[in-house]
């Protein structure tokens, strides 16, 4: 099955509303929209406490969002053009609905203690054998195996694919409260593509989920609600789910938290060095656009010291990770020496690759437009090894 994922465009402009008096005398930095990376964590992540020494850099280049602009005929572009546009509130992403990999589940998450020759096959890849001892249990009505069942069907492990009947599974497992499958059937209930689409059972069985302690629900669900009464208190609201899942360590409600610590929405207090510490925790797991945030806020001395070393490595560590703005921005350092030694090349080389994803900034195709011919020559070959 396609593992689908929630829309976010009320909590949008539930936030953008709530926050439009708010933003002219406290202005969060601009951010791209997020687009989480569910990667494992890399145990080498740059330093997160520790300023680094020496006296800042004040001639930091402007790191906010260009104007802007039509693209530029002479520059490589594989993407649509947009510009590196600040969002005033930004918003946290659906929760990543990638499945762990078959030797990480418990089998608690299908709901009860599974059959010894069942659960042990398929912790060792024979996923057929799996399936057809799960499936005699699961035709005689027992939970766990049915979930096993529409586990093996929904990923086609060992058997053909077949999302339909594994909704089947899902939902009479659902039906005996497995949180996994109320989750797991609440998901294709919205979606609407292999069973009749059901939001308001959608809505039962996620909430049910959550309750469960399913942390992906917890953090849908508050998705669901914020769509549901897109204001403070529908935020106020998914507030407590947020929190649930991002104190299980969930990525993206960790990085939707510190958007709600930074904003002081939903109830809460702004609170900006609870939000970086919550950018912090999400970016060690990979999520690029706390990464990026993590580093502007070092960058700006905001929620904590001002730390231009380590900033300069969350930024690099986003760019190197995709982020398009990430790229943009890191060019920009490098350009002003901000955290690291200034380096025109590397500068130029970085701003190619974001340009070449379709992102324009004004500001960095005049610097590019400076160089010498020397000089773009060296940047296009680095941008041509860069990530």
């Amino acid at each position: 099955m396609r593992w689908s994922r929630l829309s976010f465009a009320a909590l949008a402009a539930a936030l953008t509303i709530q926050a439009a008096a708010a933003v002219a005398a406290a202005e969060t930095p601009p951010v791209p929209q997020p687009r989480p990376d569910t990667t494992t964590p890399d145990t080498s992540a740059p330093d997160t406490s520790a300023p680094a020494s020496g006296a800042p850099n004040t001639s930091i280049p402007n790191l906010s969002a260009p104007n802007t602009g039509a693209p530029n005929a002479a520059a490589p572009n594989t993407g649509a053009a947009h510009a590196d546009k600040p969002i005033e509130i930004p918003l946290p992403q659906p929760a990543t609905l990638q499945p762990p990999s078959a030797d990480t589940i418990n089998p608690d998450r299908f709901g009860a203690k599974l059959p010894d020759a069942a659960y042990g096959a398929f912790q060792r890849g024979l996923y057929k054998t799996a399936y057809n001892l799960a499936l005699v249990r699961a035709k005689n009505g027992d939970p766990a195996a049915q979930t096993l069942v529409a586990e093996i069907l929904s990923r086609g492990l060992g058997v053909p694919l077949n999302a339909a009947e594994a909704a089947k599974w899902y939902g009479l497992a659902a039906e005996q409260g497995v949180p996994e499958a109320q989750f797991q059937y609440a998901l294709m209930l919205l979606d609407g593509r292999y069973v009749k689409k059901d939001a308001k059972e959608a809505y039962a069985l996620m909430q049910a989920a959550a309750e469960a302690g399913n942390r992906l629900a917890q953090f849908n669900f508050a998705q669901l609600l914020v769509q549901q009464d897109p204001g403070d208190a529908g935020i106020a609201k998914a507030a407590v789910y947020y929190e649930r899942a991002a104190s299980t360590g969930l990525a993206d409600a960790e990085y939707a938290m510190a958007q709600i610590y930074a904003n002081g929405a939903g109830g809460k207090p702004r609170d900006d060095a609870k939000a970086r510490t919550l950018l912090a925790q999400a970016a060690r797991q990979n999520y690029d656009t706390a990464q990026l945030d993590l580093a502007a806020w070092m960058i700006e001395g905001r929620g904590g010291d001002r730390d231009l070393k380590s900033g300069f490595a969350w930024m690099r560590r986003a760019a190197e990770g995709g982020n398009v703005a990430a790229q943009n921005r890191l060019a920009k350092l490098y350009m002003g020496g901000i955290g690291t030694d200034p380096d025109l090349i590397l500068a130029g080389a970085w701003y190619i690759v974001a340009r070449r994803a379709g992102l324009i900034d004004p500001q960095m195709d005049d610097f590019l437009q400076g160089l010498d011919d020397g000089q773009t020559k060296q940047a296009l070959q680095r941008a041509n090894r860069l990530p």
